[in-house]
């Protein structure tokens, strides 16, 4: 198996979708891909510019300026007070690291890797390449002998499910029996919305509630995409256990995968800063104010995002007949069988949107359901 052997692209099946919401009188709505639109803060603008004078070659173990304010972030933010700067480390984007973790780690043919019921695609990508088996099950008990690399997305992308302190507690101990590494992709922390999450921080798997006092085969992926709108600049990082942290050190060294130094410096002045992400999460929530109920009126169900970047909702029939719907109102989603067999009938829709068009997307359908 190699990059050779990887199907299409999925998103260009979306295509024709895209050309019939471009065709509505107001124009396309496209709340399909999670791409930032808002302004990259100028506090973090200013910092990259501040770096420009990058001669020498960055450090793939990030600068020490840049991990120190990944430690305090964990500790501020995540409730995770005790990592040192050996426990984590930058990445080029979170996609890269999530595509490259299997082949980091040394997997291989007749490895297992588990990923979510309901998942990113690249979890299942990042097995293929180096030809390991995907199995996609949530229930810990359930995860397989034979499992080396267990994958968790809390809040998950696409669904918004999001695993509590006793969940993530569960899956430690399983990972754990079966000698896996599990990783907890937890790019979406910062937007909790429903439940106990409007009012309690999403949990990490580093927390010391769930570690059992250690953080052996744990790691927690993080990105600034989102929350800082700093997608253009492919920030992300990976925190937890120092022998794993180190393992995946060593190869992106020999690789090569050293993200930019005026990147490095722009990101721990991001981190350090918490005024502009709770002013992100306020339009993010504006958004989804408007969304969600007009998704409810014009007939949908709305399942799992109490946090999260996304609405994931069914009609209860096929997925690209809601695509296609949603098309004829001009408005883009993304089909839920990109995430896998078990999303046949559920589309996302992401809050990336300005408002302006989440308010049209909102009064179509609205109008759609009188």
């Amino acid at each position: 198996m190699s990059v050779r052997d990887l199907a299409d692209y999925p998103w260009d099946a979306v295509t024709p979708f895209r050309e019939r919401a471009a065709a509505h009188p107001d124009g396309i709505v496209d709340l399909a891909i999670g791409s930032p639109v808002d302004p990259t803060p100028e506090i973090i603008r200013r910092a990259l510019a501040e770096a420009t004078d990058a001669h020498s070659y960055p450090q793939t173990v990030g600068t020490p300026a840049l991990r120190e304010a990944i430690v305090e972030w964990y500790a501020r933010r995540r409730g995770v007070p005790d990592l040192r700067v050996d426990n984590v480390m930058p990445t080029i984007g979170s996609k890269e690291l999530v595509a490259l973790l299997p082949t980091l780690l040394g997997l291989g043919a007749g490895d297992i890797v588990v990923q979510p019921r309901v998942a990113y695609p690249t979890y299942a990508v990042g097995a293929q390449v180096v030809g390991a088996t995907v199995v996609s099950e949530d229930d810990p008990a359930l995860w397989p002998e034979g499992a080396k690399l267990i994958w968790i997305n809390t809040p998950g992308n696409p669904d918004g499910r999001t695993w509590t302190v006793e969940d993530l507690a569960a899956g430690v101990r399983r990972a754990r029996e079966l000698g896996a590494v599990l990783a907890s992709d937890e790019c979406y922390a910062e937007l909790g919305w429903d439940g106990p999450w409007a009012t309690e921080p999403v949990p990490s798997v580093l927390d010391p509630r769930v570690t059992g006092g250690t953080r052996a085969g744990l790691l927690s992926v993080y990105s600034l995409s989102k929350q800082s709108n700093l997608a253009g600049y492919r920030a992300a990082f990976v925190a937890g256990c120092a022998r794993v942290v180190g393992e995946v050190l060593t190869a992106r060294k020999h690789l090569g995968l050293m993200p930019p130094a005026p990147v490095q410096h722009a990101m721990a002045v991001a981190l350090r800063d918490d005024e502009h992400v709770a002013a992100q999460k306020a339009l993010y929530r504006r958004r989804r104010d408007v969304l969600r109920p007009a998704l409810l009126e014009a007939g949908f169900r709305i399942d799992g995002s109490e946090a999260g970047l996304y609405l994931w909702a069914t009609e209860g029939r096929d997925a690209w007949e809601s695509m296609g719907r949603l098309a004829d109102l001009g408005i883009l989603a993304g089909p839920g069988p990109f995430y896998g067999e078990h999303s046949a009938q559920h589309i996302r829709l992401s809050l990336t949107a300005p408002l302006e068009r989440v308010e049209a997307a909102a009064a179509r359908l609205h109008a759609s359901a009188s």
